[in-house]
């Protein structure tokens, strides 16, 4: 009797963790788009790289004009998610004597079935904006216990230099001082082009003083002298390119300027916090044998990120995105979870397997969704969508262990399987 009540205690512990909820954040720098040609292909790369990640939240600099703005909502709506929003597209406001920067701005898209966007502020320094996003969560308790996230998105100034570092600084400390307005316990997310170099310089110093009222810190733990040092190819996300034809920096896969940087509250509070080892820069395999090269090269090949994607990535912008999950223990409100009395997918053939698992649905779906892989934290592991009767999953990245399958929005049955080598 005694190990019944066990098992039952272990499932039962094991069904709470799917109460826990992820959303998925990315941040990219979309290279003057929609200025830099070709517009409408680069459109069409941008939707092969979102489709792959599917982002709860999606951050970017670079954004030239609002046509634009509106023609990537428009192709995430069509393409991925008609949930998606905006925010307002607003011009960079500072002061530019140092050079027009007034066709580079930051905006945020967000799946507003998890999100509604409070409130915005533009944070003006001596180069460009830092634009202040409030997300308050749409969760069952947001009444008796709302949960807002501060988005910060920014564009530092580029290149290397004592000067450039010193215009980086002041950028920096604008922002910090804008940040003593806040509360220490509220929590920031801070996606963006930072153009430094290593840990070491100013800007990132200031940006990570525990003196200062918010201090952020990089979840990916990766400290250090970043440029052109392979040491720290993981987390390098420029540049994608060793051609000059498609604008932008052309120098090969040799340094980490982007970003995405919690405030340090997001460690470990159950409330909100970023899942441990979610931080990833998207299309990058860690293989050292793409230091200095074109991602789309074989020298850049691995695992994770296969040709399409890796070539869709280097034809639409000479950056790569970051990208970092974040969960809470509260419960997103959804009006369309839907109860099925049957099994709609199934597992062809053995359930312990080892590079790749085969699928195939049993009964129609009630709408286009993905399937999430879990791992038995309950944490989303891969993300696919259901697009045909099979489907052929790459599950080689996964350490050994077991799993679970299960659809969102739809209460089924997780199917279980076992990852070996």
């Amino acid at each position: 009797m005694k190990k019944k009540l066990s098992l039952i205690a272990v499932l039962l512990s094991f069904n709470s963790l799917f109460c826990q909820e992820v959303f998925k954040t990315m941040f990219y720098n979309v290279l003057n788009f929609p200025l830099q040609e070709p517009a409408t292909q680069r459109l069409n790369n941008l939707e092969t790289i979102l489709l792959d990640y599917q982002p709860d939240l999606f951050m970017i600099c670079e954004l030239n004009n609002s046509s634009g703005a509106t023609s990537i909502l428009n192709m995430m709506q069509q393409a991925i998610n008609p949930n998606y929003q905006m925010a307002n597209f607003v011009l960079n406001g500072s002061d530019d004597t140092i050079g027009n920067q007034n066709d580079l701005q930051n905006l945020i898209y967000f799946d507003s079935t998890k999100f509604s966007l409070e409130s915005q502020t533009e944070v003006n320094t001596i180069f460009r904006d830092f634009n202040h996003y409030v997300l308050k969560l749409n969760t069952v308790n947001q009444a008796s216990n709302p949960i807002e996230i501060n988005i910060i998105v920014c564009h530092l100034k580029a290149s290397s230099g004592t000067d450039n570092q010193q215009l980086r600084l002041q950028m920096a400390q604008d922002l910090t001082s804008y940040l003593d307005g806040f509360s220490s316990t509220d929590y920031f997310l801070l996606g963006g082009d930072l153009n430094i170099y290593t840990n070491s310089e100013p800007a990132f110093q200031e940006l990570i003083d525990t003196n200062n009222n918010i201090t952020f810190i990089d979840p990916a733990d990766r400290m250090g002298s970043w440029h052109n040092n392979s040491n720290y190819l993981d987390v390098f996300t420029q540049s994608t390119r060793t051609t000059t034809s498609l604008g932008g920096s052309n120098g090969g896969f040799d340094d980490r300027f982007d970003f995405i940087m919690t405030s340090d509250n997001l460690q470990n509070n159950p409330e909100l916090k970023y899942t441990p080892n979610s931080y990833q820069v998207w299309g990058n395999n860690g293989v050292t044998s793409c230091y200095n090269s074109a991602i789309n090269s074989n020298d850049c090949s691995g695992s994770l990120f296969n040709t399409t994607i890796r070539e869709a990535l280097h034809n639409f912008s000479d950056h790569l995105p970051v990208t970092l999950q974040i969960e809470t223990n509260e419960s997103f409100l959804s009006l369309d979870t839907f109860q099925v009395s049957q099994s709609i997918f199934e597992i062809i053939g053995s359930n312990i397997v080892n590079s790749k698992i085969e699928l195939k649905i049993t009964k129609p779906l009630p709408f286009t969704t993905n399937l999430n892989i879990y791992n038995t934290l309950g944490q989303v592991m891969k993300n696919t969508p259901l697009n045909s009767e099979t489907i052929l999953i790459d599950i080689s990245f996964l350490s050994e262990g077991i799993y679970y399958i299960s659809l969102p929005k739809i209460n089924v049955q997780p199917l279980k399987f076992v990852k070996v080598n």
